[in-house]
């Protein structure tokens, strides 16, 4: 569980420079001054790149509070073992 939460926790790190290059490209869309019929829909692919963005970035949020709830879980099962076997010494003692 611990590997779980850890490897949930780091994918900020591994999506927060692609993330904000997609976001770059969006006020980028200018360039594509040569492709006349995208340039009638640019505000429809930047309202798009920008509502992906911000998903992206919700998704990192609820990964980042799922690897803490994993952990927390995983320090109480740590703890129970702790007190079983605690328990299982003081009955044998």
């Amino acid at each position: 569980m611990h590997k779980a939460a850890s490897g949930l926790r780091g994918i900020g790190q591994h999506t927060a420079k692609p993330l904000q290059q997609f976001q770059a490209q969006s006020h980028d869309l200018s360039a594509l001054g040569a492709l006349g019929s995208l340039l009638s829909a640019t505000g429809e692919i930047r309202e798009g790149m920008t509502t992906l963005a911000r998903l992206a970035k919700q998704l990192d949020e609820e990964w980042e509070a799922e690897a803490k709830l994993i952990g927390e879980v995983s320090d109480a099962f740590d703890l129970l073992d702790v007190l079983i076997a605690a328990a299982a010494q003081d009955d044998k003692g």
